[in-house]
C-alpha cells in the first residue's frame, strides 16, 4: 500500500504529466484543424485519401493518449472520428460531400478542443447527418448464398457493412486480412462452432459473435457459449431480433465508462483503489466522508458503491441500508471491503443491504474484475428496468422525462431542440394479415433502425404501441425532417417475412416540432402530434413540421 507522501508525489507528477500534455495540445490541435482545412479544398481523389490518412494518425495518438492525461472527452471524440476514418480508408469510397461533413466535424472538434480539452462538445446534426456514415464491419457466415444474400442486405439496410462468406476458410482469411466488429455464424451442426472457438482463442480478444442454429437445444446452445457466443438464434430467424442483439452487443463494447463510488476513510488508500480502477477506463469517485455520500449519488450518479465496513460515525452497512432507504438508487450494486475474515461477520454485513463482499488486502485484478462484473450486471439490470421490452428504447413516462430534461438545457443554452412523434402506417392491418409476431418485428425493425441512424445524445422512446417519439438536442426543424425523411426511405426498403413465408414492406408517418426552450414540453408533443395527424390524413409516408401560431 502507498504511504500518504508516496501517493502525494504520485499524484504530483501526474498533474505534471497532465500540465505537459495540455501544452502538447496546444500545437497538435492547430494543426489538426489545418488539416481538416485542407481535405476540404482538395479535389484529387488521392490526394483527398491522403489527407484523411494523415488525419486519422492525429486522431489516432489523441485517442490513444487524451483519456489517460485527464482528457477523457477528447479522447472519447477522437476515438469517433479516428473509426469513421479508419472505415473510410479500409473499404469505402465516400462523396465529396461526405468528405465534407468529416472535415467540418474535425474542424469544430480542434477548436473546440484546443480552447477547453475537458468540455468537447457532441458533433453536430449536420455534420452527423449529411451522409450516412459507414457502419460496424459484420462479417456474415452463411452457406446458404439465398439466404446469406437476404441477411446481408438487410443488415446493410440497418447501417453495416456486411461480407458474406459461403465456407469457414474463406471467413477465416478475411478475420486474418482484418478485423471486424463482431461475428455472426449460421451452422447445422455443433461441431462446426469448433473451428470458430478455435479462432476466438487465437484472437486473445475474442470478437463478438452471435451464433444462428438449426436446432434450439440445450447441447447446441452450449457448444455456442462454448465458441463465445453473445447471442443465439434458431430458424425460421428474426432478423430484427437478430440485429437488436448484435446492436447491445457492440454497444458493451463500445459503451460509457462504468461510474464507481469509492467510501473509505482511508483517504490513501481510496485514492489508491480509484487509480487502478480508472487506469481500467472505469470513471471514479472517491470519499473519506460518509457524510457527503447522499450527494455524490445525486451528482454522479454511480453504478456501483465500494464501502469500507469499519468507519468512524457511520459503518458501511449502515450507509448502504440509508442508500436503500431510496427507490431510485435500487440499482445501484453495493460492494463492501474490510479484513474482516469471520464468515459469519462478512454474512452480517452482506444481509444489510450488501452484494458482495471483498477482504483486504485487495489484489488490483481482484478489484477491477469484481467491479467490472458489477458495474456491467447493473448496468444492464438498469437498461432493461427503464426501457421497453420489445425495443429497448426509453418506455412513455421516461421519455417524457428525458424531454422536459432537454427542454431546460435548450432554454439554458438558447440552442434549437426537436421532437418527432413517428407511426407506423396501415399497422393494425400488418398484425391482422401476418400476424401479431410479424408486427413485433416490424416494431423492433424501426426501433432498430432509429437508434443506427441518430446520435447518442438524441434520446428515443416508445410512446405506446406502434407510436415512437425521439427528441433531438441543438437540431432544428428543418435538420429533422432531412434526418426523418432519410429514416423514412430507408425503413421503406426493409423486406419482412411472415410465418407462412409471404414478404412484405411497410411505411411510417412523421410529424415535428421544435423549440429553443420557451415551448412547454406538453405543447411540443402536441405539436408533434398533430403534424402527424396532418402526415397521415395527407396520403402517410411522409414527414411533416408543425405550423405554429
Amino acid at each position: 500500500m502507498l504511504s500518504e507522501g508516496a501517493l502525494a508525489e504520485l499524484q504530483r507528477q501526474l498533474q505534471l504529466q497532465n500540465e505537459q500534455f495540455a501544452e502538447r495540445l496546444r500545437h497538435e490541435l492547430p494543426a489538426l484543424g489545418e488539416l481538416a482545412g485542407e481535405l476540404q479544398h482538395s479535389g484529387r481523389p488521392a490526394q483527398r485519401r491522403e489527407q484523411v490518412r494523415r488525419i486519422r494518425e492525429q486522431l489516432h495518438k489523441l485517442a490513444g493518449a487524451a483519456g489517460s492525461f485527464g482528457f477523457g472527452p477528447l479522447g472519447e471524440r477522437a476515438r469517433v472520428l479516428e473509426q469513421r476514418a479508419n472505415r473510410w480508408l479500409d473499404s469505402s469510397k465516400p462523396s465529396a460531400q461526405a468528405l465534407g461533413a468529416f472535415a467540418r466535424a474535425v474542424r469544430q472538434f480542434a477548436e473546440f478542443a484546443w480552447h477547453d480539452g475537458h468540455a468537447v462538445p457532441d458533433l453536430g446534426p449536420g455534420d452527423l447527418h449529411d451522409e450516412p456514415l459507414p457502419g460496424c464491419r459484420i462479417y456474415l457466415l452463411e452457406s446458404d448464398a439465398v439466404a446469406g444474400a437476404g441477411m446481408a442486405q438487410t443488415l446493410d439496410n440497418f447501417g453495416y457493412e456486411t461480407l458474406l462468406c459461403r465456407d469457414f476458410p474463406t471467413l477465416q482469411q478475411a478475420v486474418e486480412q482484418q478485423l471486424p466488429d463482431a461475428l455472426i455464424v449460421s451452422v447445422s451442426r455443433d461441431d462446426e462452432l469448433l473451428p470458430i472457438a478455435a479462432l476466438q482463442q487465437r484472437l486473445g480478444t475474442p470478437l463478438p459473435l452471435l451464433a444462428i442454429h438449426a436446432d434450439a437445444g440445450f447441447a447446441s446452445q452450449l457448444a455456442a457459449v462454448r465458441a463465445g457466443a453473445q447471442g443465439f438464434f434458431s430458424r425460421p430467424l428474426d432478423l430484427a431480433q437478430l440485429e437488436n442483439s448484435l446492436e447491445r452487443c457492440l454497444n458493451r463494447q463500445q459503451g460509457e465508462p462504468y461510474r464507481v463510488l469509492i467510501v473509505d476513510d482511508d483517504h490513501a488508500l481510496a485514492e489508491r483503489y480509484g487509480l487502478v480502477l480508472r487506469n481500467s477506463q472505469m470513471q471514479v469517485q472517491t470519499l473519506s466522508e460518509p457524510q457527503r455520500v447522499l450527494e455524490l449519488m445525486h451528482t454522479f450518479n454511480p453504478e456501483v458503491l465500494v464501502l469500507d465496513v469499519d468507519m468512524p460515525g457511520c459503518s458501511g452497512p449502515e450507509l448502504a441500508q440509508m442508500i436503500r432507504l431510496h427507490d431510485e438508487w435500487l440499482r445501484v450494486t453495493i460492494i463492501y471491503l474490510s479484513a474482516e475474515t469471520d464468515i459469519n461477520r462478512q454474512m452480517a454485513a452482506l444481509l444489510k443491504a450488501g452484494d458482495d463482499f471483498l477482504s483486504k488486502p485487495l489484489g488490483d485484478s481482484e478489484l477491477i474484475a469484481a467491479v467490472y462484473s458489477h458495474a456491467q450486471r447493473a448496468r444492464s439490470l438498469s437498461t432493461a428496468l427503464s426501457r421497453d421490452s420489445l425495443t429497448g428504447l426509453l418506455k412513455h413516462a421516461d421519455i417524457k422525462d428525458q424531454l422536459a430534461i432537454e427542454v431546460q438545457r435548450a432554454s439554458r443554452a438558447s440552442k434549437p431542440t426537436s421532437v418527432v412523434m413517428l407511426d407506423l402506417d396501415h399497422f393494425k392491418q400488418v398484425n391482422d394479415r401476418y400476424g401479431h409476431a410479424a408486427g413485433d418485428s416490424v416494431i423492433r425493425a424501426l426501433a432498430n433502425l432509429l437508434r443506427q441512424r441518430l446520435r447518442r445524445i438524441d434520446s428515443l422512446g416508445r410512446y405506446g404501441g406502434e407510436e415512437f417519439v425521439a427528441v433531438l438536442p441543438e437540431c432544428t426543424a428543418e435538420e429533422a425532417r432531412r434526418i426523418f425523411d432519410e429514416i423514412r426511405e430507408r425503413f421503406a426498403t426493409l423486406t419482412f417475412n411472415a410465418s407462412d413465408a409471404r414478404s412484405f414492406t411497410v411505411s411510417l408517418s412523421a410529424g415535428i416540432s421544435a423549440t429553443d426552450g420557451e415551448t412547454p414540453p406538453a405543447v411540443l408533443l402536441e405539436q408533434a402530434d398533430q403534424a402527424l395527424y396532418i402526415a397521415k390524413g395527407d396520403g402517410r409516408n411522409q414527414v411533416r413540421i408543425a405550423s405554429v401560431g
